[in-house]
């Protein structure tokens, strides 16, 4: 049984004053971003979207350029957050149906160890807020995963349209009641359809009043914002706030909230033992133009393998362990928060579970070029497009998304980029170095030689 190695992390704390009493162990808040490109933020070089609060969260705290994601569409990449693991790892990837639908059977499996588990196990109290997306079937919504709370929406705010109206108007014009979608307090229906025009504030609102609950306690928020994946929605007080349109009113919001929460933090005398991480799930939604976000000088978008649809924004904040104005061009990722907290905890997870994060700790603690990992894997549904060995990149097969005319093209040999000089991904040099292009495809047989993928979740649908 899982749980019997759990119960003992609830005895492990994460070390001793000189008095001999326990230390409480940090707070965590992951405030995660839907579809939020890497070049959106004002800190990340964005001219007309005005972020103030989160360029000051990266001067207060740690701006890293090479942080990814798990993969590059909603479900998967927040599979691969929760449990350290890529996601062809736990059975959450797929090459039919990338994502979980209101019609999905299943989700992520039982057997899957979270990050609130483990944290839960060691008297955290835990909330998940916001977004799930990990599946809305009784046997894994959130509760099931190791959070104590939950308030949000089942799935993508773009699921469960009302068919009845042409999909382009709601996009182009969108209102509330084009989606019958539920939002949830735990397992209750407290509105239906949800009034997404409010869920930034609410879903913050939220976070806040369990930070306030559970102050005397550490405690692990996972807030995943809706925003800013279409149907975009936005508050009316931020309703024409930016230069950017409906997009960047929209991320303007979730940047005036993210101030609440350390607003809160400072209130509270919080921020000294609270670690908060803001990051987006995956790329911008390139092929909804205007209302779709930007990957600033990457190529590519959501749903793809070149680097503007899996490295993201990425913002440490922790006043008293990071040093304020802090940057890290280390290769991190969201898979590297479990392992963080366990090293911060001194906890562990038994042998057969294989994690492909990493500690960030010396990264957080002040070594800022250190190096968490030598090696990336890309992957597309349940199939590696590319892998990546320090400074170079290959593409193994390149595809667009979310376009009727996307080609898929497969290298051989593979397409090979130094991401140090050509971040953009512009120059193919696998003629100048196939020295190299040999030792990444070795390390990819190594790989894929220790996957040992559970069995696909994606797939099967309801019978209806």
């Amino acid at each position: 049984m899982r749980r019997f190695w759990l119960i003992g992390l609830a005895l492990v704390l994460a070390g001793c004053s000189t008095g001999g009493d326990a230390v409480r162990p940090p707070n965590l808040i992951v405030i995660f971003a839907d579809d939020l490109g890497y070049g959106d933020l004002g800190v990340y070089g964005h001219p007309t979207i005005m972020t103030p609060r989160l360029d000051r969260m990266a001067q207060e705290g740690l701006k890293f350029t090479q942080f990814y994601t798990a993969a590059s569409v909603c479900t998967p990449s927040r599979a691969g957050l929760l449990t350290g693991r890529l996601p062809i790892r736990s059975g959450m990837a797929s090459d039919n149906r990338r994502v979980l639908f209101p019609d999905s059977r299943r989700g992520l499996p039982p057997e899957e160890i979270t990050l609130a588990e483990v944290l839960k196990e060691q008297g955290y109290a835990t909330a998940a807020i916001g977004k799930w997306h990990l599946g809305h079937m009784p046997e894994y919504t959130a509760r099931r995963h190791g959070f104590d709370y939950f308030f949000g929406l089942p799935y993508s705010n773009d699921m469960d349209r009302v068919p009845s109206l042409p999909a382009r108007e709601q996009f182009s014009d969108p209102k509330s009641e084009y989606w019958d979608l539920t939002l949830l307090r735990n397992e209750e229906v407290i509105e239906r359809p949800a009034r997404q025009e409010t869920l930034t504030r609410r879903y913050t609102e939220e976070a806040i009043a369990f930070l306030r609950q559970h102050k005397e306690d550490p405690f692990f928020i996972y807030l995943a914002h809706s925003m800013v994946h279409v149907p975009l929605f936005r508050s009316e007080e931020f309703e024409g706030s930016s230069r950017r349109g409906l997009y960047g009113d929209a991320v303007e919001e979730m940047d005036f909230t993210v101030g609440m929460i350390l607003d809160a933090l400072k209130e509270e005398g919080l921020e000294g033992n609270t670690m908060v991480v803001f990051t987006s799930d995956n790329g911008p939604w390139l092929v909804y133009g205007e209302q779709g976000g930007s990957s600033g000088l990457l190529h590519g978008g959501k749903g793809m393998t070149w680097e503007g649809g899996m490295r993201v924004p990425g913002i440490a904040w922790w006043p008293g362990t990071i040093a304020p104005g802090s940057v890290s061009p280390s290769v991190t990722s969201t898979m590297d928060l479990l392992p963080t907290m366990l090293d911060f905890t001194k906890g562990s997870l038994p042998d057969s579970v294989t994690l492909d994060g990493a500690s960030l700790r010396p990264i957080l603690e002040g070594d800022t070029e250190a190096e968490i990992r030598n090696e990336y894997y890309y992957y597309r549904g349940a199939t590696l497009y590319a892998a990546r060995m320090g400074k170079w990149k290959a593409h193994f097969v390149t595809e667009w998304a979310y376009r009727a005319d996307s080609e898929r093209t497969e290298h051989d040999p593979p397409a090979l980029y130094d991401l140090d000089l050509d971040p953009e991904e512009r120059f193919n040099v696998a003629e100048r170095h196939p020295d190299i292009v040999t030792q990444i495809l070795a390390r990819v047989e190594r790989h894929r030689a220790g996957l040992n993928p559970r069995p696909n979740q994606l797939e099967e649908r309801i019978d209806r």
